[in-house]
């Protein structure tokens, strides 16, 4: 009965309390069976913060029944990055997406299949494809920003969200959702972010109201997504975006996916590019209105170099010519990366050895974790880390070259961001396109926001 099952729970807490592996990581300490809990859910940050000063880059923190053990830094994180899937799944401790993206796809599928997915979205991100991606975004820039006043303050996070969405649902959902049924699809995938709440990573099933909601969206969504699926087969119609790649593609079996499964590939891939490039976009904006004489004005040099070259048309080859921007993109990855934390589930038990020289034993069965956030924060790896310095990614400095997995702003090794090269051509263009028509700088007396750290994806507050 219930009591037997709370005896159990407390007995299994109990033993991964005492049960501390030979040659384990340290374990951060506090109280007995709720300690970890508490300080996780405190914030990642600070327990981070805590517990490398106390005891390094490696360390484990009981949460509830689980291990989680940090690998923080280059030096402790290439078994992370690198290792095969069946040493280090992502599987096992992402599953509290299915709810959100679906039976069938990314999460609920085992690694193989997954990566034929992720063959899926690879084949609609070729230069080919890119090039009408990149007119579609330059279209949607022009149309957003020429609604605007000569003078107006606007929240810079508000305006690029919207905008990024716009961009991303024209170039991922196509015309039909973007022309006609945005506001109702925006709705409904607010309902999905909504319900990626700090709870569902370890109860994404609770019926709370935010779940609930989650759920009846993403219903919603897989009939609107089905209905223009089946009006394109209807009508055979063969759109340039990637809900048509998602279409036609094939499994090696010959098989093709279900609406529903397209539906929750288009979900997965907007719910992984349209934060990543809004807060992206966000902060390059407010670091460059923050730092104008530094870092905006040689960018501005820049654009009226690549115009007096090519001309004034923004496109997929004058986009490759704007390294100066690149860097300075790079470089609010590197100081706010959209995720606190990266994570793995260590199938067999592995060796890591610190910067310091000291070797621990990751037990099998830990849930490991690596932070983009505080990894690229630290002093050893990058110099003056709390100094905004797109420079620094410059030939002849490119201090994230020095180590492996030193910028991780888009994760990295076997599982890094597929959608990198979308992203930042979708935050080039958005940028270079405010940089050429206008002035910003930035209000309230110029201070700047803090970042946030209590959402799931970390923009400003």
């Amino acid at each position: 009965g219930a009591a037997a099952a709370a005896a159990l729970l407390a007995v299994a807490l109990l033993w991964l309390l005492l049960a501390k592996p030979r040659g384990a990581p340290p374990t951060l300490g506090g109280l007995p069976l709720i300690g970890g809990a508490l300080a996780f859910f405190g914030g990642p940050m600070k327990l981070m913060a805590k517990a490398h000063k106390a005891h390094g880059q490696v360390f484990t923190v009981n949460v509830l029944h689980k291990r989680i053990t940090f690998l923080l830094g280059p030096e402790v994180s290439s078994h992370f990055y690198k290792a095969q899937d069946k040493l280090m799944s992502q599987k096992e401790v992402y599953e509290f997406n299915v709810p959100t993206f679906g039976r069938g796809v990314v999460f609920d599928v085992d690694h193989k299949k997954r990566a034929e997915q992720f063959r899926f979205f690879a084949e609609t991100l070729k230069p080919h494809k890119l090039r009408t991606y990149v007119g579609m975004m330059v279209q949607e820039a022009e149309d957003y920003f020429g609604k605007f006043p000569d003078v107006c303050e606007v929240d810079i996070n508000e305006t690029l969200s919207e905008l990024i969405i716009f961009t991303a649902s024209r170039c991922l959902m196509g015309r039909e959702i973007r022309e006609t049924l945005f506001d109702t699809v925006y709705k409904y995938f607010h309902d999905l972010d909504n319900g990626m709440q700090p709870i569902s990573v370890f109860f994404p099933y609770l019926p709370i109201e935010a779940h609930r909601k989650r759920d009846a969206s993403r219903a919603k969504l897989a009939k609107i997504f089905s209905d223009v699926i089946q009006s394109r087969r209807a009508r055979n119609a063969d759109e340039p975006d990637v809900m048509q790649g998602f279409m036609n593609a094939r499994y090696k079996n010959g098989e093709g996916m279900t609406d529903d499964q397209i539906c929750g590939m288009l979900i997965a891939v907007l719910f992984a590019g349209q934060h990543t490039s809004s807060v992206t976009s966000t902060w390059t904006a407010l670091f460059l209105a923050a730092n104008k004489e530094r870092c905006m004005a040689p960018l501005l040099e820049e654009q009226k170099a690549v115009v007096a070259e090519h001309g004034d048309e923004l496109n997929y080859e004058t986009l490759q010519q704007m390294d100066g921007l690149y860097r300075a993109i790079k470089e609010a990855l590197r100081m706010h990366p959209p995720l606190i934390m990266l994570m793995r589930y260590a199938h067999e038990r592995f060796d890591v050895t610190d910067k310091d020289g000291r070797t621990y034993t990751v037990p099998k069965g830990d849930i490991c974790a690596t932070s983009p956030s505080f990894s690229m924060r630290l002093e050893h790896v990058f110099e003056e880390p709390g100094k905004y310095d797109p420079d620094r990614f410059a030939p002849g400095r490119e201090e994230d070259k020095k180590a492996n997995f030193s910028f991780v702003g888009f994760g990295g090794g076997r599982h890094g961001c597929m959608g990198e090269v979308f992203a930042f051509l979708q935050v080039k263009t958005v940028l270079a396109y405010m940089m050429r028509n206008f002035e910003f700088e930035l209000v309230n007396k110029g201070e700047f926001p803090e970042p946030n750290y209590d959402a799931m994806v970390v923009g400003p507050r």
